[in-house]
């Protein structure tokens, strides 16, 4: 209705009066509907009708109308159909307002009527439950005595049932006590246990008398039963003298079954007893005092007990019953007393014990245990708690052999991130071996003494082979020496872990690392070419006349290989170090992990790298000096013309040229600390470039040309660095470039400087602070040295810089750069090929 009243408006609003505008207005604020609302209205009633839309706009909908003036030739007609079509719109509204006339009174009837029917509802209801309780009550009275008679019945059979038990009970006690004086244990064995499980059912019956008499007699025949069978046990399987030679009989057969029924302490007591008698002969015939008691005769011990278990299922496998694990009990027996006869033999000759032996008896040992972990299943240690380990067995390799799949890798990756130990499968693993543990000094010591001679030996080879022959492959391979290292490293640990996993592989980590430093500082770094101290005597004349080829470097190319086998045998120490510490760790004890730290190793050989790419810089740092030296003694103020580059550069290009395919393809393994060489070496040469042409002073037009031209032949060459000679053609790395690009980038600006007009004082200052964006005094002041300018004119111009500086902060200097644009290399390379052109104009 809104809608009609808004189009209605629309259309005729030009005819509508002042008070007919306000009624609308009033109407539309009452039929504001809120967003619900609306919501719901669209969801019962779908429209496409714009007038039906909440965002209706009778301006928009009025110009859909008519597009055009010439479609208002048309308004009659649209203005009729739309009063037609509120005509309806009333009529609609007219319709359903009667109609919605009686629809309060016909709810009210309704209403009333269904209260009516509810209460004769509830009416029915009550009657229905009545009817049932007296129905209820009925069937009571009609089946009391029925349950009477059922309650009679229940109390009969538990009676009879009853009866029937203590009839079984007593006479199972009789027969029991009799058949225990007969000692026929089969029959006692079936009878016991039915016995015991009948008086069970009376134990809430034993306030009775005869009850409790009968339960006291069980209790008796229990004891007795078991004395009994200790006593023949100890007859028959007496503590002193020898074994029994005839097979066991019937009737400890039977006595073993009755024993399952009894007191598990009767139980363990008879395998206690027969077991000590089984190995007493073990004690007598490997006494201390006895030759073969020492551990060069360690094997006769393990194939005694093979022979008495044979024995022991020859003869006594059936008398004893499956579950009591008879053999596997023995041979644990037999192993805690090896254990203990071993350590105090051992505590009583410890000098006795050499290297050899102690492995040999080890091996011996661990290899009898493998067999028992073959043949058992270690469900007797620990009070039957042992249960076989489902995890495969670790890896013994301690380093990534290539032999390993990827498979075994995931997994060893896996636990290495859980940080979990992993469980042993052979529950028997240091059941004996454990008494080797206390005296694996020995071992260690020896491993002490071997890497120390291997370390001598390693020295004595380096110094009869000499350093690597150039032109071949061997410059560039690392030291077999190391290679070696490692592998005794791997056996070493790998013989231990299985020796133990405790503090013996925390000592045997403290004697790697000892002798990591000792290869590091006795190989590597023992090795490298010690530098000398600068030849002198060089004239300005034989610098300037320097011809290609004249000056060599300082190491020789034999010097420059060994430099960089040194740093790539470091840099696989250090790699195989790391694998060493994260194997070190699985093979130890969980509780001594934090113990093993090879870091300080790992830092040894970091600075064995870092010096033997230092060395590198440096000799060809040191190649480039007299180069440096030439250029800055020139006599600048007299060159006349630019020319090609100067000498001084290709001496430079020169060493680079010989020094570094050299040292690029023998680091060719790691090339990283290749690009940290070309680092090194340009953060080293750039300053001193820059240094050296400060020293080039005075400087003319001409002169600085000339330099500006070398400097950029030097930048060239400096950005083509890592792949000079080379025939694969490399990006050098971003990190090199920069560095070069913004060191030889300041060079350049500074011979700008120079070569900019002085005349002007403010225009030189200005040029200065734009090309250089240096606010340090000194930096000014050795170029105005450069230019050669007068101490007047230079105290101008630098008390003019001065004003021109920046305010300082509180209580600080003036001594940082000011923050301008740095030029890219486009920039500067465009600007170099202008001063090219304008120097060959020029010529």
């Amino acid at each position: 209705m809104r809608d009609r009243v808004a189009l209605e408006l629309s259309v005729v609003g030009s005819s509508m009066e002042e008070e007919e505008l306000e009624f609308i207005d009033e109407l539309e604020d009452v039929l504001h509907l809120t967003p619900e609302v609306q919501q719901a209205i669209e969801q019962v009633f779908p429209s496409q009708d714009p007038l039906d839309r909440a965002d209706f706009n009778a301006v928009e909908y009025i110009n859909s109308l008519f597009p055009t003036e010439q479609s208002l030739s048309n308004i009659d007609e649209v203005v009729n159909k739309i009063r037609l079509k509120i005509r309806r719109l009333d009529d609609n509204i007219r319709t359903v307002v009667r109609g919605q006339t009686n629809v309060g009174q016909d709810g009210r009837q309704a209403l009333e009527e269904a209260q009516k029917a509810i209460q004769q509802l509830f009416g029915k209801i009550k009657d229905i439950k009545d009817k049932a309780e007296k129905s209820e009550q009925m069937v009571k009275e009609i089946t009391r005595d029925i349950k009477q008679l059922d309650h009679a019945k229940r109390h009969l059979t538990t009676s009879i049932t009853t009866l029937n038990h203590l009839h079984m009970l007593a006479g199972g006690v009789d027969s029991l006590e009799a058949m225990t004086r007969r000692r026929q244990y089969g029959e006692v064995a079936n009878l016991l246990q039915g016995v015991v499980n009948v008086l069970e059912h009376f134990q809430k019956y034993m306030g009775i008398p005869q009850i409790r008499q009968l339960s006291e007699r069980v209790k008796a025949a229990q004891t007795e039963l078991g004395q009994q069978i200790l006593a023949d046990f100890e007859e028959a399987f007496p503590s002193q003298g020898t074994k029994r030679t005839g097979g066991p009989s019937s009737v400890l057969r039977d006595a073993c079954l009755v024993a399952n029924v009894l007191d598990p302490r009767i139980k363990q007591e008879i395998i206690k007893l027969f077991i000590r008698q089984y190995l007493s002969e073990y004690l007598v015939l490997f006494q201390e005092n006895q030759d073969v008691a020492w551990l060069d005769k360690i094997d006769r011990r393990y194939a005694w007990i093979k022979r008495q278990l044979v024995e022991y299922e020859e003869k006594y496998g059936r008398m004893f019953p499956a579950e009591w694990y008879m053999t596997e009990r023995i041979t644990v027996e037999f192993c805690h007393i090896t254990r203990a006869e071993l350590a105090k033999i051992m505590r009583t000759r410890a000098r006795e014990i050499e290297v050899k032996l102690l492995l040999f008896a080890i091996q011996r040992t661990t290899n009898f245990e493998g067999l028992l972990a073959k043949r058992f299943t270690g469900c007797t240690l620990n009070d039957g708690a042992g249960k076989k380990p489902e995890l495969p067995p670790p890896s013994l390799n301690p380093f990534l052999d290539d032999e390993i799949g990827s498979e075994e890798l995931e997994k060893e990756g896996d636990l290495d991130k859980s940080k979990k130990p992993k469980a042993p499968e052979n529950p028997f693993h240091g059941i004996i071996s454990k008494c080797f543990e206390p005296h694996l000094y020995v071992y260690i010591e020896s491993q002490d003494k071997n890497l120390g001679e291997l370390i001598d030996r390693f020295v004595a080879d380096f110094k009869a082979q000499g350093p690597p022959k150039p032109n071949t492959d061997e410059g560039g391979a690392v030291l077999p020496s190391c290679a070696d290292l490692f592998v005794y490293y791997k056996k070493c640990m790998v013989q231990c872990s299985q020796l133990s996993t405790g503090e013996p592989m925390v000592a045997l980590t403290t004697i790697f690392q000892k002798y990591l430093r000792e290869y590091a500082w006795k190989i590597l770094s023992g090795n490298l070419p010690k530098t000398q101290s600068s030849s002198s005597g060089l004239t300005i004349t034989s610098l300037l006349k320097e011809k290609e080829g004249s000056e060599g470097a300082k190491f020789t190319v034999e010097e420059l290989c060994l430099i960089c086998r040194i740093l790539s045998t470091a840099e696989y120490c250090l790699a195989t170090t790391q694998q060493l510490e994260d194997k070190l760790k699985e093979k130890v004890d969980t509780s001594l992990m934090e113990r093993i730290n090879l870091t300080g190793e790992m830092d040894t050989f970091s600075t064995v790298i870092s010096n033997s790419i230092q060395l590198l810089v440096q000799d060809l740092d040191a190649a480039c000096d007299p180069a440096l030296t030439a250029m800055s003694k020139m006599q600048w103020q007299n060159v006349e013309h630019v020319g090609d580059q100067s000498p001084y550069v290709t001496s430079i290009i020169l060493h680079i040229k010989q020094n570094v395919p050299i040292i690029r393809d023998n680091l060719a393994s790691t090339r990283k600390y290749f690009t940290q060489f070309c680092i090194k070496f340009a953060n080293s040469f750039i300053p001193k470039f820059i240094s050296h042409l400060f020293k080039c002073k005075p400087i003319s037009m001409v002169g600085a040309e000339q330099l500006l031209l070398d400097t950029h032949s030097l930048k060239t060459v400096l950005l083509d660095l890592p792949s000079v000679g080379s025939q694969v053609l490399r990006k050098a790395p971003a990190s090199y470039t920069k560095i070069v690009v913004k060191g030889m980038t300041r060079a350049e600006m500074i011979l700008k400087v120079v070569m900019a007009p002085h005349e002007s004082s403010v225009v030189f200052v200005d040029n200065y602070i734009k090309l250089l964006a240096d606010c340090n005094t000194e930096t000014l002041q050795r170029i105005l040295d450069m230019k050669g300018l007068k101490k007047s004119e230079q105290s101008t111009m630098l008390e003019l810089f001065r004003q021109r500086l920046p305010a300082p902060n509180a209580g600080g200097d003036v001594t940082t750069s000011i923050s301008l644009p740095t030029p890219t290399p486009e920039q500067e390379s465009s600007r170099i090929r202008k001063l090219e052109k304008l120097i060959k104009k020029r010529l």
